[in-house]
């Protein structure tokens, strides 16, 4: 249940604002207006860096001919807000990174477009995870200044599920969390609950091999820290949430949302082994697996019987209904 209309926001703005929106499955610029102040809390610079990545994305949306509906409704800014937000996590602001900000939007822009045309299932972030990880490295090997590893941090458990649901964003903040959250219920109140669901189970699941001694390598900065730090910053939470909420548009039944939460935690564990940093590549991992073992499911047992699944438009950005709630993904 949609909580506002965001009619109160300026119409010329909205599609940018509802691109950040997006990112938790929102076509709703107030959700985005509150994120954006979520991620201003943390850090203002990468507020920056979302709005201009959402406007970017969109502008070149326009400027391609994209679908009206679709520009409208944000979905070619979710993935350049990202990409915005990322470029100055990894590195700091300068001439190099506003470049790699600006060219990495415009590019996700349109690999969100391309996929959306070619590619036969739910692409999600994927333009953001591709375009981020050429951003990173070209930067790296440029010699673009990155910014540190920020220090250790200890949370309880509450606040280690809010930190899960800011890091969507590179926000370990308990206030950005309560943000998004709130962001999130002005779209959808059963998407709030998920989000919720999905950083609790996700910071459980994290917990279980959880010791004192214990040491893995950060998922996003790529270094080596305590796992109990890892897990404070809510660095298993995160993939956990996105998934939820994506595999609850999928199918009305608990068990999707609930495999894919399981399934991003280890995930969020291997994607760094392989020198990338994991971003939200595990939340699009768990859920392709989900989506391809119901296909599978379809395909042995026939139709889904026990639970009908919520229309495809709804979950799917590449083919969007003309209702509004069917435009999200």
């Amino acid at each position: 249940m949609q909580i506002m209309s965001d009619s109160v926001i300026p119409g010329p703005i909205r599609p940018v604002f509802r691109g950040i929106g997006q990112v938790f499955f929102q076509e709703n610029a107030l959700s985005g207006l509150c994120f954006v102040i979520g991620i201003a809390i943390g850090s203002p610079l990468m507020a920056i860096g979302a709005v201009v990545g959402s406007a970017l994305g969109l502008l070149t949306a326009k400027l391609l001919k994209f679908d009206e509906a679709e520009i409208a409704a944000g979905i070619y800014g979710f993935n350049s807000a990202l990409v915005g937000i990322a470029t100055f996590f990894f590195f700091k602001q300068g001439p190099a990174s506003i470049a790699m900000l600006v060219v990495g939007s415009v590019a996700a822009a349109a690999l969100t477009h391309l996929m959306r045309k070619h590619v036969p299932f739910p692409t999600y972030t994927t333009p953001f995870i591709l375009i981020t990880w050429a951003i990173y490295f070209l930067g790296l090997r440029t010699g673009v200044a990155p910014v540190a590893p920020g220090a250790a941090i200890s949370a309880t458990f509450a606040e280690a599920v809010l930190h899960g649901v800011g890091q969507v964003m590179f926000q370990a903040s308990i206030a950005t969390g309560v943000l998004f959250l709130l962001g999130i219920a002005l779209g959808s109140t059963k998407h709030a609950a998920w989000v919720v669901v999905g950083a609790i189970v996700g910071t459980l699941v994290g917990s279980y091999h959880a010791t004192v001694t214990a040491r893995a390598i950060d998922p996003e900065r790529l270094v080596e820290r305590a796992l109990l730090e890892n897990i404070a910053l809510g660095l298993y939470g995160y993939n956990a949430t996105l998934a939820a909420v994506a595999l609850s548009l999928w199918r009305r039944s608990l068990i999707p949302p609930l495999l894919g939460i399981l399934l991003s935690v280890p995930l969020t564990e291997v994607v760094p082994l392989l020198g990338l940093p994991a971003l939200t590549a595990p939340f699009v991992l768990a859920t392709w697996i989900v989506l391809a073992l119901g296909w599978f499911e379809g395909r042995l047992l026939g139709p889904h019987t026990t639970s009908a699944p919520v229309s495809p438009g709804s979950m799917d950005r590449r083919r969007p209904e003309r209702r509004k709630s069917s435009r999200r993904r």
